[in-house]
């Protein structure tokens, strides 16, 4: 049995036009494919989701609706509440519910009820080092792909007469019902190749190799996706290109180690130096800093620089650098370096006494995260 309309937009029957339209784009959003991609359940959500504001957002589709029910629709196919909907109709006929973050990827309609296809997108994996994360970078990346071959002309589509629509008209209970949908010799665009050259494929493109600018901002995150607009492949005709997919690949440093916008460092001290205090000399995002190390250090002690880590790439400040000390202890000795420890391990000043001001490991990781 086919859901119910309001059931599928979270509404009652009460509900004004200003609720419906609040509705649907609250559905239309969650389960949006540019929030979804792949995702076939979401996709199916937003189909019925978009039948159902088709139906009730129009005033007579509604009222028979409200009266007859899915069987009012029978036979209809999109616009006419019977399912089998197309995306290119859902944003073609929706796309200003959207707003501007969404409704792109799909095509449109241009003048007279023409469609503008839309190339398919490609997608790169740029590796991208910690520096070039911390401080942005622009990449030169080549990219192969397809574009309307010079020299490939267009005529009008003879089938729909340039339109890019055919109209049917369906027998139903309630009477003859006209019902439109895209072209099928032109697939909606209104026209079709006239001459195209030999180098060209049956929709007019050629593969072709250009190198893209990509600026990829401070603060990236490995997997994240960036999108640059018309890069990816074009499409035929009047048509408009697909999208380039980067998707961000951050490679392993050295000596420091990422976590969220923190940096962290394992900087190992001699004993010698834990005992006596030493200045080191140590590696960050923005390049090499100097840091005091006081007399009688811990091991385990945290040091915090701030702002010396990876910027927020919504722009809220920095994170920090996280210095984990560690007291390297000697494996091998000598023997007057033994006889000297041996002598040492009954001192008073050798014998481990915290203070209550000697932070726990606990104390320590909770700072870490303060």
């Amino acid at each position: 049995m086919k859901e119910d309309f309001y059931d599928i937009l979270g509404i009652n029957k009460s509900a004004t036009a200003a609720e419906i339209k609040k509705a649907y784009r609250k559905k239309a959003i969650e389960y949006h494919p540019d929030k979804n991609p792949d995702d076939k359940t979401a996709e199916e959500k937003f189909k019925k989701a978009a039948e159902a504001y088709e139906i009730l957002s129009d005033p007579d589709k509604k009222a028979r609706y409200d009266q007859y029910g899915h069987q009012a629709f029978e036979g209809g196919g999109f616009g006419g509440g019977g399912g089998g909907m197309d995306m290119d109709d859902i944003f073609s006929q929706f796309g200003d519910i959207f707003g501007s973050g969404f409704g792109g990827g799909f095509g449109g309609f241009g003048g007279g009820g023409q469609r503008r296809s839309k190339g398919s997108n490609l997608r790169i994996r740029v590796k991208l080092t910690l520096e070039e994360i911390a401080n942005g970078v622009e990449k030169k990346i080549k990219v192969k792909r397809k574009i309307q071959a010079p020299g490939t002309t267009y005529k009008t589509c003879t089938t729909c007469n340039g339109a890019g629509q055919v109209t049917r008209i369906t027998n139903t209970i309630l009477g003859r019902m006209q019902t439109s949908s895209p072209c099928p010799a032109c697939n909606g665009a209104g026209q079709t190749i006239d001459n195209r050259p030999s180098d060209a494929d049956a929709q007019g493109l050629k593969m072709v190799e250009e190198t893209v600018n990509i600026k990829i901002p401070a603060g990236v995150e490995d997997g994240m996706q960036l999108k640059v607009s018309g890069k990816g492949n074009e499409a035929s005709g009047n048509g408009i290109a697909g999208d380039l997919l980067v998707a961000i690949e951050e490679q392993e440093h050295a000596e420091l180690q990422r976590e969220g916008n923190n940096l962290h460092y394992d900087l190992y001290i001699s004993f010698s130096e834990a005992v006596l205090g030493s200045s080191r000399e140590i590696d960050t995002v923005s390049g090499k800093v100097r840091i005091k190390i006081e007399d009688g250090v811990q091991s385990g002690k945290i040091l915090r620089l701030r702002g010396k880590g990876i910027p927020s790439i919504n722009g809220y400040g920095k994170g920090d650098l996280l210095v984990h000390v560690n007291v390297w202890t000697p494996k091998t000795l000598s023997k007057e370096q033994r006889e000297f420890f041996e002598k040492m391990a009954k001192d008073d000043h050798f014998i481990p006494t915290p203070d209550s001001g000697e932070k726990s490991f606990f104390e320590k990781v909770k700072d870490m995260f303060s």
